[in-house]
């Protein structure tokens, strides 16, 4: 009987933990969303008000009955599928809250670096967020 191999020792796996961006203006947690991965903020500048206390609610949003949740509620990046032969998280859906629209990512691990390309259209007309592993 083959034995079971736990979440924790897939490669796809590698991605789950609390990242944070270089800058640590941003930090996320990447979580096991069923079939596929996902992010949501923890903090930073984009879920927190100047005073560093209020959460910020998603005001943008194009569904105006969603305008009134906080942003910590709020997955960032949802629907990343470990691609074996792309070595690579695929086919996500990255969510700019601060613009009320969603576009296209994937990521990539490397040791205690996550590399998330996110963009609308082309991959080369992105952006990469460059986020490190955070302890614990």
């Amino acid at each position: 009987m083959p034995s079971l191999v736990s979440a924790q020792q897939t490669p796809g796996a590698a991605i789950l933990g609390t990242w944070a961006t270089l800058d640590g203006r941003l930090v996320v947690e990447f979580y096991d969303a069923g079939p596929a991965y996902a992010a949501r903020f923890i903090y930073g500048d984009l879920i927190v008000e100047a005073d560093g206390k209020t959460l910020k609610k998603d005001l943008k949003n194009p569904d105006p009955s969603l305008r009134s949740r906080s942003l910590a509620d709020v997955d960032f990046v949802s629907g990343l599928v470990w691609d074996v032969s792309e070595r690579r998280w695929e086919n996500g859906v990255v969510y700019q809250a601060n613009a009320g629209r969603t576009g296209s990512a994937h990521a990539t691990v490397e040791g205690d670096t996550l590399n998330l390309r996110a963009y609308r259209g082309l991959p080369v007309a992105g952006r990469t967020i460059v986020f490190k592993r955070r302890p614990g």
